[in-house]
């Protein structure tokens, strides 16, 4: 399927946002997700279903300050 993921097109075999993760290497506990401009609620990772053209934001969490 093709997927649009930070602004780059890929060709992935994903069948939901929890396994797209784990493919692309990614603790799903460390990132928010956002599909087709929608923030996709954690406890949502294992269900929600990609669909070829969705466009995927993946926010890595940091950590930091004084």
């Amino acid at each position: 399927m093709e997927l649009i993921v930070n602004g780059k097109t890929m060709q992935i075999d994903a069948a939901t946002v929890r396994s797209l993760l784990v493919k692309l290497g990614i603790d799903p506990a460390s990132v928010a997700v956002e599909r087709n401009l929608e923030i996709v609620p954690k406890k949502m990772y294992e269900s929600l279903p990609l669909h070829d053209g969705d466009r995927i934001e993946i926010v890595h969490f940091v950590g930091g300050g004084s």
